[in-house]
């Protein structure tokens, strides 16, 4: 099973805080995860997942979008930071 999380703007603009999918080997690393929840989720949520800031975290741990999957990861998508 993998959690996902989505933080903030991100958040809001999809409307979801956290979804559950059962683990499937077709969700190799965050990249086809993404892809996966775009087709699934449609125009909006590739606008939302495809920005090229988009920040994605394994298991609390900053990661590129090559990083592996596995079965029991927690993986969570903020989008860009910014400060001053």
């Amino acid at each position: 099973m993998l959690t996902i999380r989505f933080f903030s703007l991100l958040r809001e603009a999809l409307d979801v805080e956290t979804m559950t999918l059962e683990w499937d080997l077709r969700y190799g690393n965050v990249e086809e995860l993404k892809r996966s929840l775009i087709a699934s989720g449609g125009v909006l949520w590739e606008e939302q997942l495809t920005h090229p800031n988009l920040i994605h975290a394994v298991n609390q741990v900053v990661v590129e979008p090559k990083h592996s999957l596995q079965d029991g990861d927690e993986i969570a998508f903020f989008p860009p930071m910014t400060g001053g």
